[in-house]
C-alpha cells in the first residue's frame, strides 16, 4: 500500500517554493552537492526520492548523469516539468517508500531533510528498503539530514528557533515521545503581511538511520558534515551519509 503519512505540498506552496529557497539554488550550495553525487553515480543512473521542483535533479542531469525521480506531490512535479522534459528527466508520481521505477541505479539519493516527511519509523525503514531495491550491487544510497537540535532544549522548553531574519521567522517545536517536530514559519510577503505555515517531520538520529540501512541490507560507507566533505563531529548540525549495497 502507498505510504500516505507525508503531508502533500499544495499548488500554492509548490508555485512559490523556488522563490523562497533561493539560497539552496545558489552555486555555492548546488556546486558541491552535484559534484558529490556525480562522483558516486559514476557512469550509471541516479534516482532522486522526493525530487520536488528539481533543484538538485536538474543540475545533476545537466552535469551528465542520467536522472529519474519519484515525487508525491503532483504540484511540485508540475513545477519541475516546466523546466525540463519528461524524456530528459522522467518522474513517477508516488511515495518514496513503495514506488518502484524501472531499472537499476548506481545512486539513490534523498536531500534536504526530506526523509523526515515520512512520519513513522516503519515508513522510514521502508524508504531504505526501497532504495536498496533500486540499487545495483555496489550502488550507494545518500541522505542529507539535520541532526536533531535537542541539545538546545533546556528543561521545560519545547521550541528551538532556526531562522530569525528580516523576511522570515522559523522555529521547531518537539514531541520527544513521538519523535516528531513541527516546523513553524512566519514569512513576510511583498505587502508586508506575514503568512503562517507549518509542517510535521519525524526526526531521526544518525545511528537510527544506520540501523535502518542494516535492515535493508546496506552498509555505512562514510558520513561527513556537508557536501564539501568536512568531518562529521559531535558539534555538526547536519550530516551527509552514504550507505553501500554489497556486491
Amino acid at each position: 500500500m502507498p505510504v500516505t503519512s507525508s503531508e502533500l505540498w499544495s499548488r500554492a506552496t509548490a508555485d512559490r517554493y523556488d522563490a523562497e529557497e533561493t539560497e539552496a539554488f545558489s552555486t555555492a550550495v548546488l556546486g558541491p552537492t552535484v559534484a558529490f553525487l556525480a562522483e558516486l553515480a559514476g557512469d550509471g543512473r541516479a534516482l532522486e526520492f522526493a525530487i520536488g521542483t528539481g533543484r538538485v535533479g536538474i543540475a545533476l542531469r545537466e552535469s551528465g548523469v542520467p536522472v529519474a525521480g519519484i515525487e508525491l506531490s503532483e504540484h511540485m512535479a508540475a513545477v519541475l516539468r516546466r523546466k525540463i522534459d519528461e524524456d530528459a528527466l522522467p518522474v513517477v508520481i508516488g511515495d518514496m517508500a513503495t514506488t518502484v521505477v524501472p531499472g537499476e541505479f548506481t545512486l539513490v539519493y534523498l536531500v534536504y531533510n526530506t526523509i523526515t516527511n515520512l512520519l513513522t519509523q516503519d515508513e522510514q525503514v521502508e524508504c531504505f528498503r526501497n532504495a536498496a531495491r533500486h540499487l545495483e550491487p555496489g550502488g550507494r544510497f545518500v541522505i542529507e539530514l539535520g541532526v536533531p537540535p535537542l541539545r538546545f532544549l533546556p528543561p521545560g522548553q519545547v521550541a528551538v528557533p532556526f531562522d530569525v531574519s528580516e523576511h522570515h521567522l522559523g522555529f521547531d517545536t518537539f514531541d520527544l515521545v513521538e519523535q516528531v517536530l513541527v516546523s513553524h514559519h512566519f514569512t513576510r510577503d511583498g505587502d508586508g503581511q506575514y503568512r503562517r505555515s507549518n509542517s510535521r517531520h519525524r526526526y531521526a538520529w544518525p545511528a537510527e538511520l544506520d540501523l535502518m540501512a542494516r535492515i535493508a541490507g546496506l552498509e555505512l560507507e562514510r558520513r561527513v558534515e556537508n557536501w564539501d566533505g568536512a568531518p562529521f563531529t559531535q558539534d555538526s548540525a547536519k550530516h551527509v551519509s552514504v550507505w553501500r549495497k554489497p556486491v
